[in-house]
């Protein structure tokens, strides 16, 4: 990554620019192309520039705009979704399409084809995004209809990136289990990452128009989406919330087997792996403590003195398999036995 990409990263995403410096420099570049790449195209689908017709457009062309970059066309994209963000780095984001598509270029072959992947897969989610929901403004409020799609949509945006770099460790590191095996336990570790994300983000969600929790479950507790904007509702949204804190705790289990496989000598790997899932635990636990988490006003989000404490524990706990097992385990345990089932010995 050059220094100009490395910025964008840097300014666009704290912890995940954290995750891309400590890996090795032959994954790195990789890593934060396809991020940098990724969050342009969440700068397509949520720009309030365009209806949500034209965004589904350029969100369709996308994958193909990054296989196949025209000029002409990246060109037009940025004319018409540039001025959409207050915030100066999104900004510069937005004006270095073409910036970020010369390093996908740079890439190697097998790297390349896992950056499309998870951009087409990530796009999927975009359009999922645009075809179920009303635009922002309209006033309108819609819901995903069932668990599975719920899942699904997690799948896209969480399971498919965690599977990349999966692909990327295994690429690189030798494995003492099957490849495939590694790329299952990336996808549920990423699938928790994002039910953190969708549960820590519903307030802001809902007053855009967007509930992801699925019709068939509020319905089963007497709640509408709309019921949702009310804050008071909060205690009588909370067996949806626990139900989907149960989902993302086992999907976050697969961490466990993860760290087994990843050799102790690779510290960079293990570092780049550990740090998001427990970043995730702590996250999923102000969740579970937060009673108010309809109430816009009640911003769910782990202090940074967490973040760095984690990484300075790394330095000591990270070598060991079974020192960072009770790490998590301990995080874990914090979770009354009903919202963490199956707890390992």
């Amino acid at each position: 990554m050059n220094q100009a990409t490395r910025t964008l990263l840097k300014h666009t995403s704290r912890s995940l620019y954290l995750s891309a410096r400590i890996l090795p420099r032959t994954i790195q570049d990789a890593f934060g192309i396809a991020y940098l790449l990724c969050r342009y195209a969440d700068s397509i689908a949520d720009t309030p520039l365009l209806p949500p017709g034209r965004r589904l457009y350029w969100i369709s062309k996308y994958p193909q705009m990054i296989a196949s970059p025209q000029p002409q066309e990246q060109q037009l994209l940025v004319q018409e979704i540039c001025g959409a963000s207050d915030n100066p780095y999104e900004k510069e984001l937005l004006k270095n399409l073409p910036l970020c598509l010369e390093g996908f270029q740079r890439l190697p072959a097998d790297q390349k084809q896992a950056v499309l992947t998870v951009a087409r897969h990530v796009c999927e989610g975009m359009e999922m995004d645009l075809k179920t929901f009303p635009a922002e403004d309209c006033g309108e409020l819609s819901a995903l209809h069932t668990d599975k799609d719920l899942q699904h949509y997690c799948h896209l945006m969480g399971g498919a990136p965690g599977v990349f770099w999966s692909t990327l460790i295994a690429q690189t590191v030798s494995l003492p289990i099957p490849p495939e095996r590694l790329l299952q336990l990336g996808k549920d570790i990423g699938d928790a990452l994002q039910i953190v994300n969708i549960l820590r983000d519903l307030p802001k969600d809902l007053r855009i128009g967007r509930c992801y929790f699925p019709l068939e479950e509020l319905s089963a507790h007497d709640l509408t989406p709309q019921d949702l904007l009310n804050p008071e509702n909060s205690p009588r949204f909370e067996p949806v919330k626990q139900k989907w804190i149960t989902w993302g705790l086992n999907k976050l289990r697969a961490a466990f087997d993860y760290m087994q496989a990843l050799p102790r000598t690779q510290l960079r790997h293990r570092a780049a792996v550990a740090w998001p899932v427990l970043w995730t635990a702590d996250t999923l636990y102000k969740v579970y403590r937060e009673k108010d988490l309809l109430n816009p006003a009640r911003r769910v989000k782990i202090p940074r003195k967490v973040i760095y404490r984690t990484m300075f524990l790394s330095l000591f706990l990270l070598p060991s398999n079974r020192l960072f097992s009770r790490w998590l385990q301990r995080k874990m345990d914090l979770f009354p036995d009903g919202l963490s089932p199956r707890r390992r010995a």
